[in-house]
């Protein structure tokens, strides 16, 4: 793919995987359940929310954050026909863990290794930590193949009020160099988490190995109970040219034209850390190098993917768009890296 993608501008109708905070007292964007009907053919304006892209035989496949797991396809990234969702009613454990859940899924992970695709997801009640990470699998994501079924493993992870100081949403699977695979999660409270996984992904690896890699400051003085001030969410792990990159989203997202949403970026040697800035302060400490931030035009941008697809690396990730009433949408841009190797958005 030569030609530069033109920034994809797609209206969002799914709102998930919402911040871990109180939504203003009168909000500037519509709640979830008031999005436009989801489409039934063909669009340029597909529900997308907290986006993740990955491609098989040509195709393309985004995964969002909706009722039982938004899916689309697409052939170019621009035109996206909806899919089946990956769940066509709650999964019994997640109602178990999650009474207040209902179906509504926030940000899915995808991946291809061994044979399989793998696809984490959250559920988790508003504002709490009663969260919990969960994953399905797949041999194909071709819908019209014989072999396409999900099934799903049910509960990997869980955070519980008053006993944990971390939220189990937003994970990202990355894998080091030997391939072993390692989770990473978090929202709000005491930081991104990333903890090692048993080959089969569906439990932490024994015995258990949790570390802390990128955390903003927090008063200490509020009860563990609450979110917290320490703005950070949506960990993502991308490797390349002997690193491993860190992005994750600062302040807050889903307030429409009070999004303040902003990404940024620390990397490291090895897969556990420890991550730094561009100006060498451990993400740990609340350091992050600035990739994209919200403007005029966008009042905030924030939980990205990357991926790669001939050979050109994309950040993909959702803003609020000032011209739309603060309406989020998808976008799609190329990422540069610098003669130092850190990445930016490309210029057009």
């Amino acid at each position: 793919m030569t030609r530069m993608i033109t920034t994809a501008v797609l209206l969002l109708t799914c709102w998930g995987a919402l911040a871990q905070t109180a939504p203003p007292a009168q909000p500037t964007a519509p709640s979830p359940a008031a999005g436009p009907p989801r489409p039934t053919g063909p669009t340029t304006t597909p529900s997308a929310h907290d986006p993740v892209m990955i491609r098989q035989n040509g195709t393309y496949y985004m995964f969002c954050t909706g009722m039982g797991i938004a899916v689309w396809s697409s052939k170019d990234m621009k035109t996206w026909t909806p899919e089946k969702p990956v769940f066509n009613a709650p999964p019994a454990w997640a109602v178990a863990t999650v009474p207040s859940f209902k179906g509504h899924i926030w940000a899915p992970d995808i991946s291809f290794a061994n044979g399989q695709y793998s696809l984490f997801y959250s559920v988790s009640a508003f504002g709490k930590n009663t969260s919990a990470i969960g994953l399905a699998t797949n041999k194909t994501l071709d819908p019209k193949s014989p072999d396409f079924k999900w099934v799903d493993h049910g509960k990997v992870i869980q955070s519980v009020p008053g006993r944990d100081m971390w939220n189990a949403i937003d994970p990202n699977l990355a894998r080091d160099d030997a391939g072993t695979p390692w989770l990473t999660f978090g929202s709000f409270w005491g930081g991104m988490k990333l903890v090692k996984l048993k080959p089969d992904l569906t439990a932490p690896a024994q015995p258990e190995q949790w570390r802390t890699i990128a955390r903003r400051p927090r008063d200490f003085k509020l009860n563990d109970s609450l979110p917290g001030d320490g703005a950070i969410e949506a960990p993502f792990i991308f490797k390349k040219d002997g690193f491993y990159y860190l992005f994750t989203s600062f302040d807050y997202c889903c307030r429409g034209t009070e999004s303040t949403y902003k990404m940024v970026v620390g990397r490291a040697k090895e897969i556990t850390g420890p991550y730094v800035d561009r100006a060498g302060l451990p993400l740990e400490q609340g350091g992050g190098t600035l990739v994209l931030a919200g403007d005029s035009k966008w009042f905030g941008v924030g939980h990205n993917a990357v991926a790669t697809f001939d050979k050109t690396d994309y950040l993909i990730f959702h803003g609020y768009d000032a011209s739309d009433r603060g309406r989020p949408k998808l976008r799609i841009e190329k990422l540069a890296w610098d003669k130092q190797g850190w990445p930016a958005v490309s210029a057009k």
